[in-house]
């Protein structure tokens, strides 16, 4: 993956006390208790922007092999990310314009990862008779029939609709045709191996020995195992998906993970990253007339009941990437679209960029309980478009600031220079 993807990550700051994780198991020296509930999350972006030629007035970005968009621009005054004065910002959204209606379907390929924790010789490590394979088909079901990729009642819709279309819907309410829907037809596909080298990852087990309660592993050799380092490099789970036609440009895929979770500078007390999205940037060819092909993809982990505090469960973590991607699905790597005035959440974040779960994460109200499919989801609430724009008041759905709970943002950033100083 190029240096010049940014990556959005999801952390989780938080101590681990590193304590036997259960009576009658020998206690390894990477092995963790099987407990986060302690966390505090919040957010952190890696990666540099690419400052490039950006197609800033034309309906979509192009000159680009990816999936469908539009752009849009306001005016308020603000602060560039160098600490410029800039009163025009411009944003790239999925889908087609609102103005225009009808419905916009995207392939959601979801691609379930194993993960295999070797041993320092490269086979499968053993710990007290049990393999360190670690299976997310166990929680595809769930996934697909969470309100994701389900239909469900929200005030933006007259009619039952997935959880991130409602989302972009409320941003756009005064504005959009009632027919106009963004929505994602998901599709399992063939699971892929991760096979992580010993002594970048911990790991604990579940009460009864067996793997696993969690993986955490190193973040900078989980990138290199996730991307392909060539664009015909099977050996990756993003590569091998990419080169089976798993995945295509076209499309919002995710590589959706069993409880698996990273962590920085070899230290597990530096955790825990949930999730990001991001685009695999690759070459073009004559093929598609040698256009930059970007694959754009979140990676995602499935939350069991009782590891985090603070509402984290099913498809926190999914819902917040998706809903992300929803409103900048190319990262700002162009340096132009998805930049913002420079704000400041309740919860202390302070950025200049579209990322809608990091104004909420950690606030009362954060996720918002949907029952569907004969259990309780926990997508998070999103900050909307008009939260960036300064805009007051706003136009969105019942002058909202977040959705689907709107109580949960209820006022603006006070303006803020660079680096919020």
């Amino acid at each position: 993956m190029s240096s010049s993807h940014r990556l959005k990550l999801l952390m989780v700051a938080f101590c681990f006390v590193l304590a036997t994780v259960m009576s009658g198991f020998a206690q390894q020296s990477d092995q963790l208790p099987a407990n986060l509930s302690n966390a505090k999350p919040h957010y952190l972006h890696l990666g540099p922007r690419i400052r490039a030629n950006a197609s800033i007035k034309s309906p979509a970005i192009t000159g680009i092999d990816s999936l469908v968009n539009f752009t849009g621009e306001y005016h308020v005054a603000g602060f560039d990310p160098n600490g410029n004065p800039q009163n025009t910002w411009y944003y790239d959204m999925v889908g087609k314009q609102p103005q225009k209606g009808g419905t916009t379907s995207i392939n959601a390929p979801v691609v379930p990862i194993v993960m295999e924790l070797l041993d320092y010789d490269g086979t499968i490590r053993v710990v007290d008779g049990h393999k360190l394979r670690y299976d997310a088909t166990q929680f595809l079901a769930a996934t697909m029939n969470s309100p994701v990729f389900q239909n469900y009642n929200y005030s933006s819709s007259n009619i039952p609709t997935q959880f991130s279309d409602a989302i972009q819907r409320a941003e756009f309410y005064n504005v959009m045709k009632s027919d106009w829907h963004t929505v994602l037809n998901g599709a399992v596909k063939t699971k892929r191996v991760m096979r992580v080298p010993r002594g970048s990852y911990f790991f604990a087990l579940n009460p009864n020995g067996t793997c696993c309660a969690f993986v955490l592993v190193d973040i900078g050799e989980f990138v290199n195992l996730l991307f392909p380092a060539v664009p015909t490099d099977t050996t990756t789970p993003i590569g091998a998906a990419e080169n089976a036609g798993d995945i295509t440009t076209k499309d919002m895929s995710t590589f959706l993970f069993p409880n698996t979770y990273l962590y920085f500078n070899g230290d597990p007390n530096q955790c825990c990253v949930l999730g990001f999205h991001t685009y695999d940037f690759e070459p073009g060819d004559p093929s598609n007339e040698n256009r930059e092909r970007r694959y754009v993809v979140n990676y995602s982990s499935w939350i069991s009941p009782g590891l985090f505090g603070g509402g984290f469960v099913d498809v926190t973590a999914l819902s917040h990437e998706i809903a992300e991607t929803y409103n900048d699905p190319f990262v700002a790597s162009d340096g132009v679209h998805g930049i913002t005035p420079w704000w400041l959440a309740p919860n202390g974040n302070c950025q200049d960029d579209m990322e809608s779960g990091d104004v909420i994460e950690g606030l009362p109200r954060a996720t918002y309980p949907v029952h569907i499919n004969g259990r309780t989801y926990h997508p998070q609430n999103e900050a909307l478009l008009q939260w960036f724009e300064f805009q007051s008041p706003s136009t969105a759905i019942g002058g909202a600031y977040s959705y689907p709970n709107m109580e949960t943002l209820t006022a603006l950033s006070a303006p803020q220079n660079a680096g919020c100083q």
